[in-house]
């Protein structure tokens, strides 16, 4: 075999080699696993909304309107990372004056405000759920009474009845990355319940924009 053949068939060697045992050094990622999810149903409202599975629910707020979920935590209850999901405003009745989105907004922060110092509106946009409109308001603030300090994600939405929904990620700064994306999540999966039966019965109908008939004249 000539030398120049047999430096090239060992250069090919020991490159295979090399190619194997980096492929073998390389660490394969494990594959992406999609945390399992359970859905919660309002009984009374009909709202729905899907949330992990090893997540809890921390029971009835607002009166039974809605319900708090978290990631079990092992600090303090008060300290906890949660999300709420509620009827905030219901359906109008009779002559009652509807309430906007903005306008459950504004008392939403109002509320903020007042229990907070280093009061901060960070956000605040526009987006849909469910195909309807929404709003996200971002805060941040430090608690009064605690001197802890927390970041609150609001989305307000309104429903077919004019009534609005809300839910709100409530975390501390340094749980915002892995409570974030959970939170989209969550209301990604939230489904409103469909326009209440008789609904638009009151509303009268459209007037005719034809001229009324005039009956013809009896012959003489």
């Amino acid at each position: 075999m000539r030398p120049r053949l047999w430096r090239h068939l060992v250069l090919v060697c020991l490159l295979g080699g090399l190619v194997s045992a980096a492929t073998a050094q390389t660490p394969t990622k494990p594959a992406s696993k999609t945390q399992p999810l359970k859905e919660y149903c309002h009984p009374d409202y009909g709202f729905c909304f899907k949330y992990p599975s090893s997540w809890v629910s921390l029971g009835p707020i607002f009166d039974g309107n809605g319900i708090v979920v978290a990631p079990p935590q092992k600090q303090d209850r008060a300290l906890w990372d949660e999300v709420t999901v509620a009827l905030m405003i219901p359906p109008p009745e009779g002559d009652e004056d509807l309430v906007t989105i903005d306008q459950a907004i504004d008392k939403a922060v109002s509320s903020v405000r007042e229990s907070g110092q280093n009061f901060d509106t960070v956000q605040r946009q526009e987006r849909m759920v469910d195909g309807n409109p929404a709003q996200v308001v971002k805060l941040h603030y430090v608690d009064k009474s605690s001197g802890h300090e927390w970041l609150e994600e609001l989305v307000f939405v309104e429903g077919p009845d004019s009534e609005i929904y809300s839910a709100g990620l409530k975390c501390a700064p340094e749980s915002l990355t892995h409570m974030e994306p959970q939170f989209t999540r969550i209301v990604d999966s939230w489904k409103l319940p469909e326009s209440a039966p008789g609904a638009t019965d009151n509303v009268p109908p459209a007037k005719s924009s034809q001229p009324p008939k005039v009956p013809p004249k009896p012959n003489p």
